[in-house]
């Protein structure tokens, strides 16, 4: 009976421990508290009701952007700008925490229960910064009103051919990336501030940097634009309107070219700038060997004129051809013809630096000249010597008005010409080399002579040429 009576007391004993037990286990679980030894970031909220926390966690980031920021610029005449953290782009979150908080009161009784005995004792403030709020503020309109826009160095050749340059102007600019740095270096990491209750504000002056223009006095000098290094001039003689009018063409599409070191001049782009932007008008040009009406006669004694610049200056000279007929401008063997799609000039700036072409026509005469980068000890110079001269040749032509046995010249013919051109190059006025350029050769022009039908003298007749490239012009005459 007694054995009875005692199991019946352990039986009562653990039911009682156990409702207990699960009445505390209930109530623990349940809590609307934060675990004791909590901390948000040097915040003590262990044993607070959840909502009042959650409540105040609210009113603490609020004031935590509500602190005070005063921005300068020490070294730029701007005055101080004061605002808030929050203005100024800052914002603070503890959202894990406040997660980890409803995490308390969700799930069954067990999972309530581990999840408080495991609750991390501290938490963290997290601070966000967003610069692009301040840069709306100081945006580029902001900037170049009160630092003003960078100004590029210049570069110009006065009427004396002297080489002025001007220095750029450089700008003060905001560092947005170092102010990121520092912004997010400075500003409070917890709730000290207020706990604290300080009203001083944050200082930060903004980090200011440099703007260079695109073009620098040092960038322009570095290009080697140092001096006129050469200066061909070839005159325009007896040319018509016409004539003039294409060559001012040519050398305006010329005038203030820039070839970089390795760059080629290259003729047929000039022309086809020159017709775009000016065009041109009728005058002689080459074809068959003959002077014809045309549109654009005169255009190579452009590339001839810089033909000779470019070769008193040692440039090398890619591709180049003579006219077939000589010209009046220039001594034979030291000219450079053009012809749309068959003929080029082209030479290459191996100077070393940059080189800047100018030419005009002024008082009746075509100028090109040259700037850049050249020893002053050193000079090329041309020489062409006609080798062999080729006979005029007979063309005979029937005309019924002429009396038998008789003959009319109606063209005089005249010579060719085979001729060697010379570049030597002379350092401290001394020869140091010279060398063959070219051997040209000029054909010679028929005598046209009128003959009465059936006079022998017509079977005479060369082979009609079938060489219809249009030189020193863009095309021929209407046929």
């Amino acid at each position: 009976m007694k054995k009875i009576h005692l199991s019946l007391i352990i039986i009562a004993s653990l039911v009682l421990i156990g409702s207990i037990t699960a009445g505390w286990i209930h109530l623990y679980a349940n809590q609307n508290t934060v675990p004791e030894n909590v901390q948000v970031s040097g915040w003590d909220v262990g044993g607070k009701k959840t909502t009042d926390v959650l409540k105040e966690l609210d009113e603490r980031l609020q004031q935590m952007g509500e602190l005070p920021l005063n921005l300068s610029m020490t070294k730029q005449d701007v005055p101080e700008v004061k605002l808030t953290l929050a203005e100024a782009g800052v914002t603070y979150e503890a959202e894990t925490f406040r997660n980890a908080l409803l995490q308390l009161s969700a799930g069954s009784w067990w999972d309530k229960l581990n999840y408080r005995r495991e609750f991390s004792q501290n938490w963290s403030l997290v601070p966000h910064f967003d610069p692009s709020v301040l840069k709306s503020m100081y945006n580029d309109t902001w900037e170049k009103e009160h630092f003003g826009i960078p100004v590029n160095a210049t570069r110009r050749i006065n009427d004396n051919d002297q080489i002025i340059y001007t220095t750029e102007t450089s700008v003060a600019r905001i560092d947005w990336q170092t102010f990121s740095e520092q912004m997010t270096a400075i500003i409070p990491k917890d709730f000290t501030p207020i706990d604290n209750r300080s009203t001083q504000a944050l200082k930060l002056d903004l980090p200011i940097y440099t703007l260079q223009p695109k073009i620098t006095y040092k960038g322009l000098k570095d290009e080697g634009i140092d001096r006129k290094i050469v200066q061909f001039s070839t005159t325009l003689g007896s040319s018509g309107p016409g004539r003039i009018y294409n060559v001012s063409s040519a050398a305006k599409a010329v005038d203030g070219m820039v070839l970089k070191p390795g760059d080629l001049f290259d003729y047929s782009k000039v022309i086809a700038k020159a017709e775009k932007e000016s065009g041109f008008q009728e005058a002689p040009v080459i074809v068959n060997g003959k002077l014809v009406p045309g549109i654009g006669g005169g255009i190579c004694q452009v590339s001839s004129t810089v033909y000779n610049a470019a070769l008193r200056t040692g440039m090398e000279i890619v591709e180049r051809r003579n006219h077939s007929l000589p010209v009046s401008y220039l001594p034979k063997g030291q000219d450079a013809t053009f012809a749309s799609g068959s003929i080029n000039f082209r030479f290459k700036n191996n100077t070393g630096k940059t080189l800047i072409i100018r030419a005009a026509v002024q008082e009746h005469k075509l100028t090109v000249k040259f700037f850049g980068t050249f020893p002053e000890n050193i000079e090329y110079a041309l020489e062409s010597n006609i080798v062999k001269t080729l006979p005029v040749t007979d063309k005979f032509v029937q005309n019924a008005s002429i009396p038998t046995d008789g003959q009319e010249i109606l063209q005089s013919g005249k010579p060719g010409y085979v001729v060697e051109t010379y570049q030597t190059k002379i350092v401290d006025g001394k020869v140091i080399e010279k060398h063959k350029i070219s051997t040209d050769t000029y054909r010679p022009q028929n005598r046209l002579i009128a003959v009465p039908p059936g006079s022998g003298r017509a079977k005479n007749n060369g082979p009609a040429s079938n060489d219809s490239v249009v030189e020193d012009g863009v095309s021929g005459p209407n046929l």
